[in-house]
């Protein structure tokens, strides 16, 4: 199943368009922090499929009972550009454990496309529920590559994705690679360019939240 924000009209079409915005851009904070709204928004609306069990709870006048989570999930993202989703996810579910992967596209002479996975930090997560975040889903095969790594090793018991901006190409990858996940998607854009970037898009996430890279 997969969910896209601007589907509807909300607060998210905003931040959206101000991470789009080239001038807007220009200023590393502000797109920092509207990377994080929207993983803020995501996680939101995530927490409506959870599961939630009644509690009591004492006030200073009285007991009121409430709908809590039954259990927080993991969150987890491809580092750099994933930072900021992922703190917008953990403002929300701010007792969650993270989880952390290092993953780099490499094109060979012949034009051919491969990903390398250098480094991977998580907690157990046998019949937990994991999210993903990613801000850009292009091909797809870097973030299939992590999530499929995860369910050869546990037994998970929900995976989401959640992604600011996707390809068409990259949400069908998803779907035919990992038909278990459900996706939660910003925006989608049609076209993806020879070396992979998507069309409009937003440019690099990575450099736009942190600087150039060599």
């Amino acid at each position: 199943m997969v969910t896209i924000l601007t589907k509807e009209n909300s607060i998210a079409n905003h931040y959206l368009a101000e991470l789009r915005d080239i001038s807007i851009q220009q200023d590393r904070m502000r797109f920092r922090r509207n990377l994080e709204r929207l993983g803020e928004i995501i996680a939101y609306e995530i927490s409506k499929t959870l599961d939630f069990e009644p509690i009591a709870v004492q006030t200073p006048l009285g007991t009121a009972s409430h709908q809590v989570l039954q259990e927080q999930p993991v969150l987890a993202t491809i580092i750099r550009a994933g930072l900021p989703l992922h703190q917008g996810m953990l403002n929300v579910f701010d007792h969650a454990d993270s989880a952390f992967f290092a993953a780099y596209r490499h094109t060979k002479k012949s034009g051919e496309m491969e990903v390398h996975k250098k480094y991977v930090n998580t907690p157990n997560l046998d019949e937990r529920i994991l999210i993903m975040a990613d801000p850009m889903l292009a091909t797809g095969q870097s973030l299939v590559l992590c999530c499929k790594d995860l369910l050869a090793e546990y037994s998970i018991k929900e995976l989401h994705i959640a992604v600011a901006i996707a390809s068409e190409e990259g949400i069908q990858h998803v779907r035919a690679f990992l038909p278990e996940a459900r996706l939660w998607v910003g925006d989608v854009d049609n076209e993806l360019t020879s070396k992979s970037y998507i069309v409009p898009g937003l440019g690099d996430a990575g450099d736009l939240a942190y600087g150039n890279k060599e």
